[in-house]
Formats: C-alpha cells, sequence, structure tokens
C-alpha cells in the first residue's frame, strides 16, 4: 500500500486523485456528525408532512399577524380608559411623573430642553416649547397624546411619532410629566400657525369677550 493510503491513528486516509498538488481526504464522516444529519432528513420529513400534508402549524405571516394582534390588543386596552381627567390624575402621581420625565431626559431633551422651554443657554431648539401656555396641535391632554404616539401631522416639519419606540406605556408617562409642569384650570391658546384653526390666516390669541354695551349707548 502506498504510503498516502496507509491507515493508521496519525495518518489520514488520502485519496489517489490529484489535482494542481492538492490530495482529498477520503474519511468516513464521524457518527455524531452522520446521526446528525439523519436526524436533521427525519425532522424534515415530519414537519413537512404535518404543515404542508396536514395543514397544521402557523405560516411565518400567520405569526407576525398574530404577534402584532397582540400588540394591538395590548394598546387598545391601555388606551380605553385613558381620558383627559386621567391624564390630569396622572399628572399628579409622582412615580408616573418621575418615570415620564427619565423617558423625556433620555428622548425627547434634544428637541425641547431641559425644562421643557425650548431653549439651552439661549439657543432655540428644533422643538416647541412645552412650559408656556401656547400649544400648536391642541392643548387638551388626549390632544397631546396623540401628537406624541402619531407624531405631527407633517413629519417634515414636526415632532415624529414616538409610540413605535416608546410603546404606550411610556408615551403615557411623558404625557404625564409634562402635563406636571402645567394646571387643568390654566387658560391656554392656539398658535398662530396652528393646524387647528382650519387653515384661516394667522392671528392673535382670543381676546377676552367684549363687555356689554352701556345703556344709551350708541
Amino acid at each position: 500500500m502506498e504510503p498516502s493510503k496507509s491507515i493508521n491513528d496519525n495518518q489520514p486516509v488520502l485519496r489517489d486523485h490529484v489535482y494542481d498538488g492538492i490530495q482529498e481526504y477520503d474519511q468516513k464522516l464521524p457518527n455524531w456528525w452522520l446521526f446528525t444529519w439523519y436526524i436533521c432528513i427525519i425532522w424534515f420529513v415530519i414537519a413537512w408532512f404535518i404543515y404542508y400534508q396536514m395543514g397544521k402549524g402557523l405560516s411565518d405571516i400567520e405569526k407576525i399577524d398574530a404577534a402584532i394582534a397582540v400588540v394591538e390588543a395590548s394598546r387598545a386596552k391601555a388606551l380605553e380608559s385613558v381620558d383627559d381627567e386621567k391624564l390630569w390624575a396622572m399628572s399628579k402621581d409622582p412615580k408616573i411623573v418621575a418615570a415620564g420625565e427619565a423617558t423625556y431626559k433620555t428622548t425627547c431633551v434634544a428637541c425641547h430642553g431641559p425644562d421643557l422651554s425650548a431653549h439651552i443657554a439661549g439657543v432655540k431648539l428644533p422643538g416647541l416649547p412645552l412650559n408656556d401656555k401656547e400649544w400648536k396641535h391642541g392643548h387638551n391632554p388626549t390632544q397631546v397624546l396623540t401628537l406624541v404616539r402619531k407624531g405631527a401631522p407633517d413629519l417634515t416639519k414636526g415632532m415624529p411619532p414616538w409610540e413605535p419606540q416608546l410603546g404606550i406605556g411610556r408615551v403615557i408617562e411623558v404625557v404625564a410629566f409634562v402635563l406636571s409642569k402645567h394646571d387643568v384650570n390654566e387658560t391656554f391658546t392656539l398658535a398662530a400657525d396652528s393646524p387647528l384653526k382650519g387653515g384661516a390666516a394667522p392671528a392673535p390669541a382670543p381676546a377676552a369677550a367684549p363687555a356689554a354695551p352701556k345703556a344709551g349707548g350708541s
């Protein structure tokens, strides 16, 4: 037997075939590898029969749809009882406000500033102030919640939607934190460029109702 074909503990078995000076091994695959391969084949046949012939199991699309349905149900449950009154109540809860503040400091501060003024060291930031009494997209807590969840109507000029990144729970906490800087009895106004004005020309904040005319006036 040629030396290259000898079989012992230290010398592999090589084929006679040579290509560009390269010889091939002629060794038997390890049993663990072979049995792993056989098990994979058996599993594939069983899975193929169950899925394609018996119609059992869910497709990847069905699994994704089911997972999305769970997320949607969870969101709907979290939102079904959220109204203006509940959000104002949350803004008085120190635990919820602290959680919202933590999220605000990591997510919102770059645009709205650490003090919600949309300024840092006198420099105007991209966002709008959140600590004044003028609102562009509505001052009601549920309006603020919708804005944070879904973003501004024009995403190229306003805030992006944060619910996909933060989840509905953290969004509600952030809104509660912002509301904690306000009072339910405050008088709010719409900004001159508010889309809630129905496209009307920019106008100053509404003035107080005029007093009734005096008797005998013209």
